[in-house]
């Protein structure tokens, strides 16, 4: 122990005049009850618990430190009468520090509140943040005696009160969602029409600015990536950098001070409480990127920040031949131990905090497998996914999967069980490769176009399972997507190593920024036949922030310590003609429920023959026969659907119709005629969209049965006539 640290220790409760009472042992962490403030913690292998207080974020020292006495079923709990909100805190807690067993208890680093309600501030990096002697050859087996108090933002006691007034959660079905993934600063930093103090904020995403461009766009659902209060790596500081992006999590239920317009401390709960509360009214969903299978303090060398000191062999899967070692599925050094029943609780906890304190909507887990793991393998019928169904309330809002992760048995795209949806990159892939032209078999895109059924019938399932993305935040954006071979990575500072090799992107023929009008038209074609793809497949469409008006990266595909320019939206280079383009696309899907379907096509879509909702077709205006489904050439089809083919009906009781559309796919580099098929016409078609011109409205020439149509190159056409 640091004899600085031990001669100036605060003053006792008996010189502070505080009282102390045995308190409950839950709710875990820091409740105000109106007369006081009662703190527990859990803790199985501490041998002592103390509660440090502070009166301001400056302190390098606790002003009163209060020794826990109560302990029931490994929680240890205390109440303070008299405290009140606004209090700051930490824990400091004894055992054994022996890495080598698992425990890595230390005293003299402050610890902070696995379920404190907000934190204050942001990680000031010292060598004090380990629990180990920087620079000792005997690495994390040597013990640090400094005070880390001074570096470590301290977890603040909130009061829970907000004025919802009457705020309902929209409850918007999957089959009518449109998601919308953003980033909180990066959407609103460079927005002129914001005012300027807001900018970056919860404010802003809750200015009417902000909500109206969301609401003609068609929006339904933001998805915001990570809000949990979270650290950016010393090694990016040091770089210049910092982590933007927000995958490294120290509070699951503080939201990030750093978005608070205000700076007064605890007000970023009520800012983000009022930002959903706005987006409710405006009838749009609030969706959480969660990170519940990885922490901030990185492997058996990062710091101690929080579980780490707390409890580290219960809070994290250990190597079993050395528990000093970390078992690492989420390549980010820790694994968090859900089969634990104390872990598995902090993460319910925080979910069901979440949507019954903060009103959101949804979630999205990233590396979700890391949750279905047991002990090595992934099970998809784990306790997580067990409890999280018995839930009465997380089971009832959006739940959404990042349906891998980096450990082996990982990649568990379309096995996870009903009452999920899963992010499908099969299908990100899938329309990749087709768009650009690589030898991928047809009948692939067939099936991810109808909803991928090979991946969701099974289990009860619908469509509506397939989260469908072309982009997504990790990875190029779309306009790069058509304008980059290669990753462009420099500025991240690891010389191009990071991020992905492969990314199934096509340059159009000259790698980055040109003046060659041809390509930047084709580029502009192949973003609208993406939009178009994407947004008329079956299953829920997600859109990243800034692809309607094609924002940049210049070929970074791994932006996740850009917290500047690179990652930020330029509002003021939006393409106006593309954002147009797609808000058209996007209120097409929305208007017909052609396209929103809630129930699968009958049989699998490339049998061909007997179905009458869905039927696929050659140039040529004759149905497609088995052998073309699997040419590796193939790169044009006809799909028709039929409106009265829907084979539902809605919330009333009425069967549902809609008008028949005919969409032409050519990703050939010529032009095509195409023989619209007979007997499926009943007033006429008439076309809708053209991607190669940007086409989309309703124009006047009909096209009767049998009519020949030129589909330009690399283009998708869409014809509409009313069912009858």
């Amino acid at each position: 122990m640091d004899q600085h640290l031990e001669n100036e220790l605060l003053k006792s409760p008996e010189e502070s005049e505080i009282k102390v009472c045995p308190g409950s042992p839950f709710p875990l962490g820091a409740t105000f009850d109106g007369k006081g403030i009662n703190f527990s913690i859990f803790s199985e292998n501490a041998t002592g618990v103390e509660l440090c207080l502070f009166d301001s974020v400056e302190d390098e020292i606790e002003n009163v430190k209060i020794k826990i006495e109560e302990v029931t079923h490994n929680v240890w709990h205390v109440h303070i009468p008299g405290l009140k909100p606004g209090q700051l805190y930490g824990y400091r807690i004894y055992g054994p520090y022996e890495p080598h067993n698992g425990h890595r208890f230390n005293p003299a680093k402050l610890l902070s509140d696995p379920y404190a309600k907000a934190i204050a501030g942001d990680i000031k990096w010292d060598d004090a943040l380990f629990g180990y002697e920087i620079g000792n050859p005997e690495e994390d087996i040597s013990l640090s005696d400094t005070n880390s108090a001074a570096f470590l933002p301290k977890s603040i006691v909130i009061d829970g009160q907000f004025d919802w007034e009457g705020d309902k959660q929209p409850k918007i079905p999957y089959h009518d969602t449109i998601i919308y993934e953003a980033h909180v600063k990066g959407f609103t930093q460079l927005n002129p029409e914001i005012p300027e103090e807001i900018r970056g904020t919860y404010a802003a995403m809750a200015h009417p600015v902000t909500i109206n461009y969301l609401k003609e766009l068609g929006i339904t659902a933001l998805e915001l990536m990570p809000v949990h209060h979270f650290v950016s790596d010393r090694h990016l500081i040091e770089r210049g950098l910092s982590n933007y992006w927000g995958y490294n999590t120290l509070g699951y239920f503080a939201p990030d001070s750093r978005y608070c317009s205000s700076g007064i401390l605890g007000e970023q709960v009520n800012e983000f409480k009022n930002m959903v509360k706005e987006l409710h009214k405006a009838g749009i969903e609030v969706i959480l990127d969660v990170v519940y299978n990885h922490t901030a303090e990185g492997n058996h060398l990062g710091p101690t920040f929080s579980f780490k000191g707390i409890d580290n062999c219960s809070y994290y899967r250990l190597t079993p031949e050395d528990q000093r070692f970390y078992k690492d599925y989420t390549g980010t050094g820790n694994t968090l131990n859900v089969p634990l029943p104390f872990v598995l609780g902090l993460i319910m906890d925080s979910l069901r905090y979440w949507v019954t304190e903060m009103h959101v909507d949804g979630f999205r887990f990233d590396l979700a497998s890391t949750l279905a793991r047991t002990l090595h393998d992934t099970d998809n019928l784990s306790s997580f996914f067990s409890i999280i169904h018995q839930d009465p309330v997380i089971s009832q809002v959006k739940l959404i999967a990042e349906p891998w992760d980096i450990g082996e048995e990982g990649y568990l795209v379309g096995k996870f069980p009903p009452g999920w949806a899963e992010w499908n990159d099969k299908y990100r892939d899938c329309i990749r490769d087709y768009w650009r032209g690589a030898e991928s078999k047809i009948a692939e895109f067939a099936l991810r176009f109808t909803g991928s059924p090979d991946l969701y019938k099974g289990g009860y399932r619908r469509p509506t399972a397939s989260i469908n993305f072309i982009t997504a935040h990790d990875g190029f954006t779309l306009h790069d997507l058509v304008s980059y071979n290669e990753k462009h990575n420099e500025g991240n500072g690891d010389n191009n190593s990071d991020g992905e090799n492969d990314n199934n992107s096509w340059n159009c023929g000259e790698e980055g920024p040109t003046e060659n009008a041809e390509i930047n038209a084709l580029r502009l074609r192949q973003k609208r036949n993406f939009i178009t793809t994407l947004f008329l497949s079956q299953g829920v469409p997600m859109l990243v922030a800034g692809d309607e008006f094609g924002r940049t990266q210049s070929g970074n595909n791994n932006a996740y310590c850009q917290d500047n320019e690179v990652s930020w939206l330029h509002w003021e280079n939006a393409d106006h003609e593309l954002r147009e383009f797609t808000r058209k696309v996007i209120h097409v899907c929305k208007d017909h429920p052609t396209f929103r379907r809630r129930r699968w096509f009958q049989g699998l879509p490339i049998k061909g023959s007997g179905m009458d909702d869905v039927m696929w077709y050659l140039p040529e205006g004759i149905e497609m026969p088995e052998e073309s489904w699997n040419h590796d050439f193939a790169k044009s089809l006809g799909v028709y659907f039929n409106g009265n083919g829907i084979r539902c009906v809605d919330y009333d009781g009425n069967r549902i119709k809609d008008d028949s559309f005919y969409i032409i796919f050519n990703a050939h580099s010529e032009a095509l005629d195409y023989i619209l098929p007979t007997e499926k016409n009943g007033d006429g078609w008439k076309k809708i969209i053209d991607t190669s011109n940007g086409f989309i409205g309703e124009e006047e020439e009909t096209f009767g049965d049998g009519s020949s149509i030129k589909v330009q190159a690399r283009s998708v056409m869409v014809l509409k006539c009313p069912v009858t």
